[in-house]
């Protein structure tokens, strides 16, 4: 079993090392809204009983909506966490059904081939890579679309990517699919911080796309990381595994209740606040010197050869942000909340010695 990768959102060991209460922390190491929207009305009948088909249903029709998926009617997951743990199991079932027999090995720079050999473009979250280690697949951590080649039966690429923004074309997109599918491979687009850019999606796409896995993250938009759900948008075999692998009541009544909800709200303000919000952050840290080095509306990537001593630096003053270990000139800050928690970064960062 390989080693836990570590994300954002440690408060309580940052804070067992560096003192204070968790609860007065500033947790800028996560990439979900800090500003959380408000909980609709959730009927009780939601959290009494087991969730019935109207409900996955009503949440299916308003994800499709939302998503402007066509239709496909996208998959509620109890977090897209869930799903990243099954593509293993995805590309083996899809092998034995009838994908070709590429176990002949290839020396080039570029890729191997083989029979269970996934790409995933790199670096970008990290659980994609270990699911797929895990499940005895070779990854090839490839750092362009054009690295990737006939011998992948699976290619992952996070679109805007995580941690440093970087987005590839729809059209780009379209032609991996393309060539993936032509190889008898499939292509997942994880587009967990899409909705603050929703030209960027391949979701009305999708219905044409027959070998493309989307998924889709809803606690980060809405701030309600905690809720644990996301959708799945791709053809109906294919979420229908998903389905029956996840197995009964994956998602709770309340969480379908709030998700038929909010995605059929007008998320206009939500949108407006993140960028607000992001454009605080990005004041505060062009004005400490910082160079900034991508991003999405949702976090900011700043490089700096001092990162370790300013990750110190600002646990010591109870602000946690994500640092990285494969790339250790690299910090990822989260949205403040409010002007008020600009204004703690910022003089933080000040007291800083350069």
């Amino acid at each position: 079993m390989s080693a836990p990768i570590v994300h954002g959102g440690g408060i309580t060991a940052a804070a067992a090392t560096f003192g204070g209460r968790p609860e007065d922390w500033l947790d800028l190491s996560t990439g979900i809204n800090p500003c959380p929207v408000a909980l609709p009305d959730i009927p009780a009948r939601a959290w009494h009983r087991l969730p019935d088909r109207h409900l996955i249903d009503e949440a299916r029709r308003a994800a499709r909506d939302h998503y402007r998926s066509g239709e496909i009617l996208p998959l509620p997951v109890p977090g897209t966490q869930s799903v990243i743990q099954l593509l293993p199991r995805l590309v083996e079932a899809d092998r034995l059904v009838g994908g070709t027999d590429n176990s002949v090995a290839v020396t080039d720079n570029r890729v191997a081939v083989t029979d269970n050999r996934v790409a995933v473009v790199s670096p970008t979250y990290g659980e994609y890579a270990r699911a797929f280690a895990s499940a005895g697949f070779a990854v090839d951590a490839v750092d362009d679309i054009a690295a990737i080649g006939a011998g992948h039966r699976l290619a992952v690429v996070v679109n805007p990517n995580n941690p440093d923004g970087l987005i590839w074309p729809a059209e780009t997109l379209i032609a991996l699919h393309d060539r993936m599918k032509a190889a008898d491979g499939l292509l997942v687009v994880d587009e967990a911080f899409g909705d603050t850019d929703p030209a960027l999606s391949l979701a009305s796409r999708a219905p044409q796309l027959s070998n493309l896995v989307i998924f889709r993250s809803f606690g980060k938009f809405f701030g309600l990381a905690g809720l644990r759900l996301g959708f799945a948008i791709a053809r109906s075999d294919i979420l229908a595994r998903f389905e029956d692998w996840l197995g009964p009541w994956a998602v709770s009544g309340p969480a379908l209740s709030i998700a038929d909800s909010l995605l059929r709200s007008d998320v206009s303000p939500i949108r407006g606040r993140i960028n607000e919000r992001c454009a605080g952050l990005y004041g505060v840290l062009t004005g400490a010197g910082l160079q900034l080095s991508g991003g999405t509306a949702l976090f900011t990537l700043v490089a700096d050869a001092r990162a370790g001593d300013i990750y110190t630096h600002l646990c010591r003053h109870h602000i946690l942000v994500r640092k990285f270990d494969y790339a250790p000139e690299w910090l990822r800050f989260g949205l403040p909340p409010d002007p008020a928690a600009d204004r703690r970064l910022g003089e933080a960062l000040q007291r800083f010695e350069r």
